[in-house]
């Protein structure tokens, strides 16, 4: 199965965000319900709130009709808005039809001088928690709709008094006014545009709210990717910047590589489960180590890795640093083959080879394919130091430059770690020229 890409993530984050959004309004709308129906026990007189009981009752069903549907695994995109329809033409149908139960003994056509029709906003606003414009602007167009189609139907009442356009005199308004079955058509229209307008609006308020969550989901995805090569701190300075390695750039840093020794003929005698199970066992506890000393992953190389210190940004720690993580990434891998259950594991050993010189650090790769890299001598020469340890026979090869670079920082750990370092004859590397000065953890 392919996995989901960074858009898709961000979608289902988002999607997520929506349900979640979309339950908390649809709690408070129950509550909102509940609250209701105590102030028509109170304000109502009976059998009144017995009908309004069962509007309520309707309401409800739809708010939680539309939530099931949409965490159904059958539910359609278009449930959700007819639920929204549902709900307009309801709160319509109750804001123009008389309570069938009360003793009224004025006309359909009076209901509107009440101002009812506010309510239609506070149905409206419920739908911006769900960070779907379009809804919003359905549900806009979905109230205007059926509120217009309730004000014609009592415009075309036979006893609706209308002014005249021709005839605007004070004496026919304040007539109008004074007779229950007016109805004032420019108000009705008013009301209609704008809640269209205010539709629009907040259908743009919650496409910018949208947007923004999308670039906190996207920032938050960089920011992670960061933190599976970076400490922490180096994740969080680098989430902030814009191209960080777009131009190169040189300093010296320290190198470690590390490489399972007998690891070819271990995966030959076992599963291909087994050592990819084994790899992420492996890579696991010596990542830990290195960022645990403020280290940078800078890749997986096989059954190896290949780390730095001091990369992005350079830091007086760095050489301490790596020369500490060398010494804790042995220990740590001997630890792990007593404690580990994958079989054969103490047929394995690790082979570390370290260094500190000047590398340059920056984006390689073409416009589609991008990848940060660390490239100079210094990074060639600890990929020598590591493979140098066979001839050696040691689990651990560092050069002078590292050492020098860890003398800066004085503490009883690097203390330790110095006088576990035994200094050998210095050695040819292959491909390169004259010989380096090496230090050895047995």
């Amino acid at each position: 199965m392919k996995p989901p890409d960074n858009n898709q993530t961000e979608l289902l984050s988002i999607k997520a965000e929506q349900r979640a959004a979309q339950f908390a309004a649809l709690c408070g709308r129950t509550v909102a319900l509940f609250a209701i129906m105590l102030l028509v026990t109170v304000l109502v007189p009976w059998p009144g709130p017995l009908y309004l009981y069962a509007v309520l009752l309707v309401f409800a069903v739809l708010g939680w009709g539309g939530w099931y549907l949409e965490n159904a695994a059958w539910g359609k995109s278009w449930h959700q808005y007819a639920f929204v329809t549902a709900d307009f033409a309801l709160m319509a149908f109750v804001l123009l039809y008389p309570n069938p139960l009360l003793p009224l003994d004025y006309p359909p056509q009076f209901i509107l001088r009440y101002g009812n029709f506010i309510f239609f906003f506070v149905l409206l606003a419920g739908l911006t928690y769900v960070y779907r414009p379009r809804l919003v602007l359905w549900g806009g167009i979905s109230a205007a709709v059926c509120w217009a189609i309730g004000v014609l139907f009592l415009l075309n009442l036979p006893d609706t008094f209308r002014i005249p356009s021709n005839d605007l005199s004070l004496e026919i308004t304040l007539t109008a006014f004074a007779t229950p079955t007016y109805v004032d058509t420019s108000i009705r229209v008013q009301e209609v545009f704008v809640l269209l307008i205010v539709a629009g609006l907040l259908a743009l308020a919650v496409k910018r709210s949208r947007t923004v969550a999308l670039r906190q989901a996207s920032l938050a995805r960089e920011k992670s990717n960061l933190a599976r090569y970076f400490p922490n701190k180096t994740a969080e300075l680098l989430a902030g910047k814009n191209n960080p390695f777009s131009q190169p750039r040189e300093h010296d840093c320290a190198i470690l590589f590390a490489d399972l020794v007998a690891f070819t003929a271990w995966s030959e005698r076992h599963t291909p489960a087994q050592t990819i199970a084994l790899l992420r066992e492996v890579h696991g506890v010596l990542a830990e180590v290195i960022f645990r000393h403020d280290g940078t992953l800078d890749k997986f190389i096989g059954d190896g890795l290949m780390a730095t210190f001091g990369t992005p940004e350079p830091t007086p720690e760095d050489g301490a640093n790596a020369l500490m993580a060398a010494v804790d990434m042995a220990d740590a891998f001997e630890l792990w083959k007593t404690t580990s259950s994958m079989p054969d594991a103490n047929q394995l050993c690790l082979a570390i080879g370290g260094h500190f010189g000047a590398v340059v650090i920056g984006d390689i790769g073409s416009e589609e394919r991008l990848e940060f890299a660390v490239l100079g001598d210094a990074v060639n020469v600890a990929s020598r130091l590591e493979s140098a340890t066979r001839q050696v026979g040691c689990r651990c090869l560092v050069s002078k430059e590292l050492m020098e670079a860890a003398q800066g920082q004085q503490s009883e750990e690097i203390a330790s770690c110095q006088q576990r370092l035994e200094r050998l004859a210095p050695i040819t590397l292959r491909g390169r020229r004259g010989t380096t000065d090496v230090f050895a953890l047995r």
